[in-house]
């Protein structure tokens, strides 16, 4: 018997695809909607590859709110939602705004539309330590904490903590409508995660991240810089008020990433909160030359690269303060910095074409060995 059935939107993204194997390994039944944009089906094969078990898979688009419904419709036993589906990037947020909030902000309201008409009452959504902008405008506020003050300086970050406000409004109204009718309300609840910068990929090297186009984040680039795919990193800034004049982020685990929104989902299952807002991240503050030289370690040799100005919205410091969520959720991050490292390679050294190739047969016969 399953634990619950969850549909996760942008399942086969990233982190979407990590959480997807975390539920199916603690006995969840995972139905994933995704239109592929940005990712591949091949997440599928490879999460079966370590688990054993498949999700069930509907190439849909999240803003199209009629195919959602058929999707809730063919699965009643869905209770609740992790919501991924968005566009992530900063800079190109900053040039197609309106593609932003018509993808992430849309989108969220037809799915959460959706949800309202089939009963499903649970939503995890995948916000971003972006929401507070620039956090050292306030005093004591780094390492961040969840009652920071939200100040986006970016497209991305602004659509996110939109859609934790529709979250927030819509999950509210849900409880106050129910309860004056005098039925049961406690059963609608959201977690809004903000987390920092996940990193890394699957200790089995054949599952990672893998960016249809140009990635937009420093260690996938450089990956990309340790293949061969890119001359060198592009270092936006180094006149930052940091230790090295780059600016500070909080490098997270994919798979410690991934088991927070387990423990995110259990939490709004079992305490039905309301809704809730908690930091996910390390505590742990990295600059961009000390990521760079934790993964020339690595790989063995030095990555190059060349300083270019600050781009717009960039903030100097990002570092989580995660004590809410280490207390509440019981979840802290287990895999450091340097592990994040050490596994991106060892996915990007073996796969360099992502998953347009099929991995080393070592490593499939390995994860095939742990599995049968």
């Amino acid at each position: 018997m399953a634990v619950g059935t969850v549909l996760i939107t942008g399942g086969t993204g990233y982190i979407g695809s990590f959480t997807s194997l975390a539920l199916l390994e603690h006995g969840y039944e995972v139905v994933i909607v995704d239109n592929l944009y940005n990712s591949s089906e091949v997440a599928l094969d490879r999460i079966e590859l370590i688990c054993g078990k498949r999700p069930i898979f509907y190439k849909v688009d999240v803003t199209k709110e009629d195919e959602l419904d058929k999707v809730f419709a063919t699965h009643p036993a869905i209770d609740s939602v992790i919501h991924f589906a968005a566009l992530k990037a900063v800079g190109e947020s900053a040039e197609i705004p309106l593609e932003y909030y018509r993808v992430n902000v849309a989108g969220t309201m037809s799915l959460l539309s959706a949800m309202t008409k089939h009963n499903v009452t649970n939503i995890v959504f995948s916000s971003s330590a972006t929401v507070y902008g620039d956090a050292t405008r306030f005093p004591n506020m780094i390492p961040i904490p969840e009652h920071c003050p939200i100040g986006p300086t970016n497209t991305y970050g602004r659509t996110k903590s939109m859609v934790e406000n529709i979250i927030e409004d819509h999950i509210t109204a849900q409880r106050q409508n129910l309860k004056k009718a005098g039925k049961p309300y406690e059963q609608w609840n959201g977690a809004n995660l903000r987390y920092f910068n996940p990193a890394g990929a699957h200790p089995s090297g054949i599952m990672g991240e893998d960016p249809q186009g140009v990635p937009y984040n420093l260690l996938p680039l450089l990956g990309k810089v340790a293949t061969g795919d890119r001359p060198n990193l592009l270092v936006f800034g180094d006149d930052y008020p940091s230790r090295d004049g780059t600016a500070i982020r909080d490098y997270i685990h994919v798979v410690d990433l991934a088991r927070g929104h387990l423990v995110a989902l259990n939490y709004l299952r079992e305490q039905k909160p309301g809704v809730k807002a908690w930091n996910l991240g390390s505590g742990r503050g990295s600059t961009v030359f000390e990521m760079i030289k934790a993964f020339s370690k690595v790989v063995g040799r030095e990555m190059p690269y060349e300083i270019v100005p600050r781009r717009q919205g960039d903030v100097l410091d990002l570092t989580a303060n995660p004590t809410l969520a280490n207390k509440e959720l019981n979840w802290k991050t287990e895999l450091t910095m340097e592990n994040a490292c050490e596994d991106l390679w060892r996915w990007v050294s073996n796969n360099p074409k992502g998953y347009r190739q099929e991995p080393p047969p070592e490593l499939l016969s390995a994860v095939k060995a742990k599995t049968s």
